[in-house]
């Protein structure tokens, strides 16, 4: 019998949520929310990397729901958001993951509410791509980008301990981009995950609970998104960015290395902060849920001022 998406008990199994819903795209591609906490709360909105799910962020959902509108949704083709509508590569680009944030936002946000929007890997990607749209600046209030890059990640990846140059990045661009199912989660498979995606004292829950997650994913959903993070390049958006941003980044990350993280920190019109996490790879919302806890919650009381009927209260 094969085991569910995620783990289902302790930390990191997701929580239930208060309310779920459907965003549809620009496309027509239909996403995954759903919605945890209270009405009238501050708004945090979390978007997923690469193979993950809504599930990745079980331990932030767990933490802010209990004071915050916690707002996460499936990246199309990953969790419960079916594959791009229009099948093949095409309903797969950094058009499309802006998109689907701004019908994210729009879905479940009042007009001229805001948001703290926190992404992870691709999820910061995300961030990147939309930030020059109107919708984007009508709902942000401000960013958390953790463990991402915006281009040139096949060529800065040390997955591969090899010397960087031409054959790594070839090499490392067939791994990543490779179409074979990753098969059930087994020793070996955790093993390899953990190498390639977590520091090496990450705790056996944490990384069955990413392993869990990522084996998940179809492997052509998989294999379109890698095609698009292959040829990234996202730094004019980096620069579009003008609204308060937080960088958080583990210095043992071996898919986007800290390099990328002290990058965008660099070229941030408005960087708010730049968190380097020893000990931690590049899922750093399971390997460092505290410290990413933390992250939101700072920026959502500096950003998001309180309703003034608690201010009077």
């Amino acid at each position: 019998m094969r085991r569910p998406a995620h783990v289902t008990s302790g930390r990191y199994a997701p929580p239930v949520a208060e309310r779920e819903s459907i965003a549809v795209s620009a496309d027509g591609a239909r996403l995954h929310v759903e919605v945890h906490g209270r009405e009238g709360a501050p708004a945090v909105v979390l978007s997923h990397g690469w193979t993950c799910s809504t599930a990745f962020w079980a331990a932030q959902i767990r933490e802010l729901a209990a004071d915050h509108r916690v707002i996460a949704y499936d990246q199309r083709g990953h969790g419960r958001s079916p594959a791009a509508p229009a099948g093949g590569s095409a309903g797969y680009s950094t058009t499309a993951l802006a998109d689907d944030l701004v019908a994210v936002l729009k879905a479940t946000l009042a007009p001229g509410e805001r948001a703290v929007v926190a992404g992870h890997s691709m999820g910061g990607m995300t961030v990147m791509a939309a930030a020059g749209r109107p919708e984007f600046t009508e709902h942000a209030a401000a960013a958390l980008l953790c463990s991402t890059g915006s281009s040139r990640l096949v060529a800065e990846s040390t997955v591969l301990p090899l010397r960087a140059g031409r054959a790594r990045t070839r090499i490392t661009s067939a791994v990543v981009g490779s179409r074979a199912p990753l098969g059930p989660v087994t020793p070996v498979t955790r093993a390899v995950l953990k190498y390639a995606t977590m520091a090496p004292g990450s705790a056996p829950e944490r990384v069955e609970a990413c392993a869990r997650i990522v084996h998940a994913c179809p492997p052509a959903v998989r294999h379109a998104w890698s095609r698009v993070l292959a040829g990234l390049d996202l730094d004019a958006g980096l620069a579009r960015l003008t609204l308060p941003t937080a960088v958080l980044a583990g210095r043992v990350d071996r898919l986007t290395p800290i390099t990328h993280a002290r990058r965008i920190a660099a070229a941030l019109p408005r960087c708010v902060g730049l968190t380097e996490i020893t000990g931690a790879g590049h899922m750093t919302p399971v390997e460092a849920p505290e410290a990413v806890t933390a992250a939101i919650r700072e920026l959502t009381a500096v950003y998001l001022p309180a309703p003034e009927k608690e201010k009077t209260a």
